[in-house]
């Protein structure tokens, strides 16, 4: 007996159900299915094939999902224990690739909704790297360097079981950072008897680590907007006010950028509140602000009290509610709600690039394309501290560094690449830049699939 094939759309939404089915309380991993799947139906009308070898389910289920304990002891000499996750979610175009996140929100969905982000981030950057992610609902916050010491070291004496370079090469994340990093390799190192130095990136230049790692994920959200805005609007950086959310990595370098760039930032912000300082963060606030939150880890509250006069802190609230031209939510997960996109847009934003993963709501990013804003959806805008890893896994394999200006010309390279992709991917199957990113990344991850089997 014949069965009736289902349109594309019927497709889309029969595997989004099962989606849900299969793992409802898991909310942050069925919207990232849904933003990718719900853009993508042009590429499957194209592409028959690819319902008929079922690729959009074997794409949501991941081959791997490793969980578990990870016990330590605090300064206190008290046993405590967290979980410890690793997902690895698709290698048909290379290892696993992803970072590890470190803070209490994280569950398994989290780290699912992440992996499932890095398959298409990872493709758009042109490297042979597939999709995973890590972490543990362990909290850096308040911890001393030798609990830190002691939790990373007690994580890597599982994970180191289950990557390798040609397997699976993590990195950092919200809560892990050169440290972090360096505690694990150091770990790693002496379980396996190897210096392993693709096993991790964004390790210290001393032992493997990469020129440019630390700022890339900053400086590649703001190269891809910059491209954007070029090509889209014959504009640039140059004379913009701009807002970005988090004080962390992303933020302070993208800050760093754009301030290159001839732009004004005025706005950091952290989980207490933001700043708002309408004279902009220059280059000596800038070195303040590292200090505080990289050495003295200390809170963004404090941006006010040390510089005073017209700076305001807003405890409780996110910076969307002042006037910018272009935002770069920086932060975290589900940052930006509509309410605030449309804050945004009646203050007259031009551009939205997401320096974090999936930082803005689904009724946000509908806003946003309703009213034109350019878009940069997370796995394209962000894409530059992975990209900047894969070139550190090839200095590591080469076994030689290359100059910050090698490095960085790279990484601009692949970003404006990245845009060129997408913009490409939009004009040939008719849709938005957010449908190009989707579609640009699934392509290749999907024929690769289609290429190796099902097992693939």
């Amino acid at each position: 007996m014949e069965t009736t094939k289902m349109s594309s759309s019927e497709y889309i939404e029969s595997v989004i159900k099962k989606v849900i089915a299969r793992d409802p309380h898991q909310p942050e991993f069925h919207q990232a299915v849904k933003e990718v799947y719900e853009s993508i139906q042009p590429a499957l009308d194209a592409n028959p094939e690819f319902q008929e070898a079922s690729i959009l389910e074997r794409l949501a289920e991941p081959e791997r999902v490793i969980q578990f304990r990870v016990p330590w002891y605090d300064d206190q000499g008290k046993l405590q224990v967290n979980r410890g996750f690793r997902v690895q979610f698709n290698s048909a175009i290379g290892p696993y690739k992803g970072g590890i996140r470190f803070h209490p929100s994280v569950y398994l969905g989290i780290i699912k909704f992440l992996g499932f982000e890095q398959i298409f981030k990872n493709s758009l950057t042109g490297l042979p790297m597939g999709g995973g992610k890590g972490g543990s609902d362990f909290d850096p916050k308040g911890k001393s360097d030798a609990e830190v010491m002691r939790f990373t070291q007690s994580f890597m004496l599982e994970l180191n079981r289950h990557i390798g370079q040609f397997t699976d090469v993590p990195a950092g994340d919200i809560g892990v950072g050169g440290r972090e990093i360096g505690f694990m390799y150091g770990m790693y190192r002496k379980i396996k008897n190897v210096h392993g130095t693709g096993v991790l990136t964004g390790k210290g230049l001393n032992y493997g680590g990469s020129l440019i790692r630390p700022e890339a994920t900053g400086y590649g959200t703001v190269y891809f907007v910059q491209e954007a805005l070029k090509d889209l609007k014959n504009d640039s950086f140059s004379g913009k006010t701009v807002g970005i959310s988090g004080s962390g990595n992303v933020a302070q370098f993208a800050t760093e950028k754009v301030l290159d760039l001839g732009g004004k930032v005025v706005t950091l912000s952290d989980s207490g509140g933001y700043i708002y300082d309408p004279d902009g963060i220059d280059r000596d606030k800038l070195a303040w602000v590292m200090d505080l939150k990289n050495v003295r880890r200390g809170r963004i509250s404090e941006y006010a009290t040390h510089f005073g006069g017209p700076v305001e802190y807003h405890a409780g609230r996110r910076p969307w509610e002042k006037q910018m031209d272009i935002a770069l939510p920086s932060a975290t997960q589900n940052e930006v709600n509509g309410a605030e996109a449309q804050t945004l847009i009646d203050n007259g934003v031009i551009a939205v690039g997401e320096g974090a993963n999936m930082p803005s709501e689904p009724e946000a990013v509908d806003k946003f394309l309703a009213a034109g804003v350019i878009f940069g959806a997370a796995k394209a805008a962000n894409a530059g501290g992975v990209a900047t890893s894969g070139l550190e896994m090839s200095q590591n394999s080469l076994r030689l560094g290359w100059t910050r200006e090698e490095v960085d010309q790279r990484l601009h390279g692949i970003m404006v690449n990245i845009y060129k992709m997408a913009a490409g991917a939009a004009k040939t199957y008719d849709t938005n830049l957010l449908g190009g990113v989707n579609i640009a990344g699934f392509l290749k991850v999907a024929n690769s699939m289609l290429e190796q089997g099902h097992w693939a």
